[in-house]
């Protein structure tokens, strides 16, 4: 079964920039223009919960204390 793919505005918008770009110096400079936007996102929203109190020096050292990784075991 085939699905129509659609793609909304700001997809759109940011194939036509690209579309313009003419070197890979210009492509590599917009890769970083977003991700230095996403980073900002990221660091805002966590101002964000600092000030409010759902994020604390605590809650970063619980964080960093807790094991997270899957234990694997090896096949015999």
């Amino acid at each position: 079964m085939e699905r129509e793919m659609t793609l909304h505005e700001a997809q759109m918008d940011l194939l036509r920039v690209v579309g313009r770009m003419k070197s890979v110096a210009q492509i590599q400079e917009l890769r970083q223009i977003v991700s230095d936007y996403y980073a900002r996102k990221a660091t805002e929203g966590m101002d964000r919960l600092w000030e409010s109190g759902e994020w604390s020096a605590e809650k970063n050292e619980e964080i960093l204390n807790t094991h997270l990784r899957t234990p694997y075991r090896c096949s015999q």
